[in-house]
């Protein structure tokens, strides 16, 4: 019975994302909460589209998690042979008060997160304001906290905390801009995160790690919701309050799952310590974007955070996709990957190798085809 639980959270997260998106595209039009140019210097073209959907989204996603995790800790206590109970009954009280902690304080860190992102797109806050609030939130959730990556690093190399702390601090704030980057073009992040959500959920259910798939599964199931009228052409957007908080919950996600364990030899994903590596499997397409981008900028002496029509989508379109085509391949790019990361800690080293030099490869023939595209089409003609 516990198996069903993430898909029950699915369907929770989309009956509640599927008709509040409706109903925040009407009222969108009404009260004229449309698509806004940004912060100064913001190249994009404005669409009479509300970009109100991250409320939606939130809603489906955090709302039943708060509750559940609220729910949860109660069966623990009040009464253990509930169905919740049971998957908390064998950890002892002090452990569970402290993990239902740490959500609490995920659960606040996205509201805070959601909120400046529906400021943001009303009056543009500007990229150092939010970038100072992600780093301020990570730093918070990782010290404080204790969601860290690494936390092996501790005892096997000098300064261990400090460099797990400034990797995983890195890691949040990278993988929160990257789904805000890849917010660019109908579909692309809702679909995407949908994808990586649905990967990550599949990995933790397979590792008995039940609330967070759950929890995974509430964030799916909105998005898929939400995604019935982002799809193109998009009826409504999600603007910052959504993609701020679905690349936060992702990153945090990441970090929360155990991916090894080289102690237990029937540990489903896998016990190799490669198979740590996964998150940069499932994440590969939106580090791409982001990394690609932000190259591009500073290349041509702009701000990484100045938003513009350089985006692996737009590149894509530029060299003959429609924008619809463009999603669809980068959906399914994400998925080849994605899927090749869940085995990963389960494969011997050469295959682990060979794995890796695969996503490589691929990432480096489309990097290929786009600049060599791009020769061809900026070269003088006859």
């Amino acid at each position: 019975m516990l198996t069903l639980l993430p898909w029950f959270a699915i369907l929770t997260g989309l009956l509640i994302a599927w008709p509040m998106t409706r109903y925040l595209i009407n009222v969108g039009r009404r009260s004229e909460l449309l698509d806004s140019s940004g912060s100064g210097g913001h190249q994009k073209s404005l669409r009479s589209i509300p970009n109100i959907g991250g409320l939606a989204l939130f809603c489906g996603a955090v709302g039943p998690l708060l509750i559940g995790v609220s729910g949860a800790y109660l069966s623990k206590f009040d009464d253990p042979q509930t169905l919740l109970g049971s998957i908390f009954v064998d950890i002892p009280d002090q452990v569970l008060a402290r993990s239902f902690g740490v959500w609490l304080a995920i659960i606040a860190s996205a509201l805070v997160l959601h909120v400046v992102g529906l400021v943001d797109d009303r009056r543009a806050l500007g990229a150092r304001l939010k970038l100072f609030v992600q780093i301020l939130l990570a730093g918070m959730l990782v010290v404080f906290m204790d969601v860290r990556l690494l936390h092996v690093l501790d005892d096997f190399v000098p300064g261990g905390w400090f460099l797990s702390c400034a990797l995983s601090i890195g890691w949040l704030v990278v993988i929160t801009n990257a789904f805000n980057f890849l917010d660019n073009m109908d579909g692309l992040s809702a679909g995407v995160a949908s994808i990586v959500g649905l990967i990550l959920m599949i990995a933790t259910i397979l590792n008995g790690q039940w609330f967070i798939a759950i929890s995974l599964g509430f964030l799916v199931g909105a998005l898929i919701g939400f995604l019935r009228f982002n799809f193109p052409p998009a009826r409504i957007f999600m603007g910052d309050g959504g993609s701020l908080v679905i690349g936060w919950l992702l990153a945090i996600a990441t970090i929360r799952t155990t991916f090894v364990d080289t102690a237990d030899p029937d540990y489903a994903l896998g016990t190799a310590w490669y198979g740590a590596l996964m998150p940069l499997f499932v994440m590969a397409v939106p580090l791409y974007d982001f990394t690609s981008v932000v190259v591009i900028r500073c290349l041509q002496g702009r701000s990484p955070f100045v938003g513009d029509q350089q985006h692996f989508s737009h590149r894509l379109v530029k060299h003959g996709l429609s924008s619809r085509r463009a999603v669809l391949v980068i959906w399914g790019i994400t998925l080849a990957i994605g899927l090749n990361g869940i085995v990963l800690g389960s494969v011997s080293p050469w295959m682990a190798v060979c794995l890796a030099l695969a996503t490589v490869a691929l990432l480096g023939v489309i990097a290929l085809l786009e600049t060599g595209v791009s020769s061809r089409n900026e070269a003088p003609h006859d």
